[in-house]
């Protein structure tokens, strides 16, 4: 358990731009900030967070509330795992006992796997540290590479013992689970006879981290020589690991791609932590997988422009080609640079001085189309069909580019270098993009959505003298069309929004009052009208009593009574209340009442002098439309039931009369209620 004033400490530190700002691209605009939605592969951003409010909003997935919210959602953590990672960013210190064993086997499998990883590299990283082995062997591989203390204490380099079962053995003793140690891939189990032994005996160890810096895995490099033993090892995939989502070294690089505005590109761990210790620090790799939509996502919360530094080996050049034309997809910018005589990052880094090193890699790079002709041109040839061949893998890539003038542009610029005419590959790139959407239409089709029976509706609120409103059930006779009209949640929140944007703003109401004056000799009361101004939270209420009018859904219904219990006790509920101790439900709902995607532009009163209403100069009247839209909402509903109750066989003729009189009686209302809205309803 987290100490409530621990909590409350957290929560008061953490500045909600700052840790979002960690997962998205964020830009100032006005009072808020806004960014490209984490949860939807989006190109216009409809991400919104609002410092003043400690509030986010994504208008393309419909999530809102709290940052504990945001890193719930997006880390897929629980409240208490958020408030760790929040507590981990601002070096706020949680004492929470000591869990029993019986308590970490009732934990979370994510909160045990991570557990267990953390676990995994303290211990691998004091073996590369400590023990003779690791020295002799880890250690010294890392040195002779030129890598300094520095930089293996910034990636947490560790080293697993060559002995068959030394960490398992050490993890189990620990009071980690055998489960655990094969679902995280750092035990396996002998087909033989069901023992465990170390994955990753015998090799470097590089720990793989989230963008927040947690443990998610890690790769193993083998320091042996034989062919028939794989160079690399990664973690497997499981509950806490995905790899198509997960970059090398993305912890330490986000703050940097962001303020270059650049992520630099490359395959192995070496080269990252090479680069870095150059000086280079906007650097990530793909720990050696083909690159995934996931992991350009996750480049694409901090920029939208990717230089991929290729080793100078002309066959490695052309498989990483394949995989880059899903960056394009994308909408990235994507360059290239090479390295001379064969050499990879991590050995030109080993050549030349930092400074050559960064100036290499910012005023070398290529334009990625015009470095993919190039090199294809040359191994082509005077080969037509090697020629042919090329022509048709440029128009696929270009195919590939998001934005239709850039798209142009390259058609003109690789025409020119590969001596085709313009109109030629324009057609071609024409033909793979008809292609393309032939395909995303047959799919389309095949993913549409099932039709939806219609739900029933939640039972009406009863009025004054509608006995009916609970006798029959709320699906309407077969053929009883049903009216066509606003879901009552969305009147709901209508209200819900003007209460959490305008309760403590400060209404006049008129009031009458009686008087006791003395005519004639004789006391007689005299009723005054009087004005008093009362707060929109209590005029809401008590509209929301006059008409007895109740929230029926779960969210709405919560907030109203938080306002209802503050009430009472003479203070109204803060805004923050309802990102705290609140469900991710309320928080949603909360959120989108308080943050809205447009606003009336400050030019039309500074700049051009033209004054509109708004709904703060009219909050009286808005409350009355509102009130009386959910009302009107509600007769309709109970004149639908007496329509069914009207169609059911075997109903009595006095039981008939009585219907009729109370579709009278509804209709009437229905019609002063729309009177009231300004609508009129023409004769049929």
């Amino acid at each position: 358990m987290i100490p409530k004033e621990t909590v409350e400490l957290i929560h008061q530190t953490a500045v909600i731009e700052d840790v979002i700002g960690d997962y998205v691209e964020l830009k100032k605009q006005g009072s808020s900030y806004r960014g490209l939605s984490p949860f939807t592969n989006e190109k216009t951003p409809s991400f919104y967070v609002v410092p003043s409010k400690g509030i986010f909003k994504c208008f393309s997935s419909g999530k809102g509330g709290s940052l504990a919210t945001f890193l719930m959602e997006q880390e897929k953590v629980s409240y208490p795992e958020a408030l760790r990672i929040m507590a981990k960013r601002y070096n706020i210190e949680i004492e929470e006992r000591e869990q029993s064993p019986e308590e970490i086997a009732a934990a979370s499998e994510k909160d045990s796997l991570g557990a267990l990883v953390v676990w995994a590299q303290k211990w691998l990283k004091d073996q590369l540290h400590n023990t003779e082995e690791g020295k002799a062997i880890g250690l010294s591989y890392f040195k002779n590479r030129g890598f300094r203390d520095e930089t293996l204490e910034k990636y947490d380099i560790g080293f697993c013992p060559d002995g068959w079962e030394v960490m398992t053995t050490a993890a189990l003793e620990a009071g980690y689970t055998k489960e655990r140690l094969i679902a995280t891939g750092l035990g396996k189990e002998k087909s033989s006879d069901g023992k465990l032994f170390d994955f990753f005996h015998g090799r470097v160890m590089f720990p793989i981290k989230d963008v927040t810096g947690r443990v998610i895995g890690f790769g193993g490099r083998t320091l042996k020589t034989e062919k028939k033993i794989a160079k690399y090892f990664n973690s497997p995939q499981s509950e806490l690991y995905d790899k198509s989502r997960a970059l090398y070294g993305i912890h330490a690089a986000k703050p940097h791609i962001s303020k270059e505005d650049m992520c630099l590109l490359v395959e192995g761990y070496t080269d990252v932590m090479a680069l870095s210790q150059c000086g280079v620090e906007n650097v990530v790799s793909s720990s050696g997988t083909a690159l995934t939509v996931g992991q350009i996502h996750l480049i694409r919360r901090f920029t939208k422009n990717v230089t991929v530094l290729f080793d100078g080996d002309r066959a490695g050049m052309a498989a990483a080609l394949r995989g880059i034309d899903i960056l394009l997809s994308e909408g990235m910018n994507v360059k290239v640079v090479t390295f001379p005589d064969g050499d990879d990052p991590d050995s030109y880094s080993k050549k030349v001085s930092s400074t050559e090193l960064q100036k290499h890699v910012r005023e070398d790079a290529q334009d990625f189309l015009a470095f993919k002709s190039d090199l294809l041109s040359e191994e082509a040839g005077d080969d037509p069909l090697k020629r042919s061949e090329l022509v048709h893998s440029i128009v696929t890539t270009i195919a590939c580019v998001q934005d239709a003038i850039q798209r142009s542009i390259y058609i003109q610029t690789i025409a020119a270098r590969l001596k085709l005419p313009e109109d030629l590959l324009q057609g071609e790139v024409a033909k793979e993009l008809q292609k393309r959407l032939v395909q995303d239409s047959k799919r389309s089709k095949q993913y549409q959505k099932p039709s939806i029976p219609r739900q029933t509706s939640p039972p009406s609120t009863p009025f004054p003298g509608d006995t009916f409103a609970t006798q029959v059930e709320d699906d309407l006779a077969p053929g009883i069309p049903a009216r066509v009209r606003a879901k009552r949640d969305i009147l709901e929140d209508n209200l819900i929004r003007l209460l959490l944007e305008h309760g403590e703003s400060m209404v006049e109401v008129e009031i009458e009052v009686e008087d006791e004056k003395e005519t004639e000799g004789q006391d007689e009361s005299v009723k005054e009208s009087v004005y008093t101004k009362v707060t929109f939270a209590e005029l809401l209420v008590h509209r929301m009593e006059t008409h007895q009018l109740a929230m029926e859904g779960d969210s709405t219904q919560f907030i109203l009574s938080k306002y209802i219990e503050s009430l009472d006790d003479g203070a109204l509920p803060t805004s923050a209340s309802f990102f705290t101790d609140a469900s991710p439900e309320v928080q949603s709902k909360a959120a989108n009442s308080l943050i809205h995607k447009y606003s009336l532009s400050e030019n039309w009163e500074n700049k051009h002098h033209i004054f509109s209403v708004v709904e703060e100069d009219v909050l009286e009247e808005s409350l009355s439309s509102a009130t009386t839209r959910l009302l009107l909402f509600d007769v309709q509903r109970n004149i639908d039931k007496v329509i069914q109750a009207l169609a059911l066989k075997d109903v009595s003729e006095d039981e008939t009369t009585r219907l009729l009189r109370e579709k009278i009686s509804l209709d009437r209302m229905v019609k002063d209620l729309n009177s009231s809205l300004g609508v009129v309803i023409l004769p049929k």
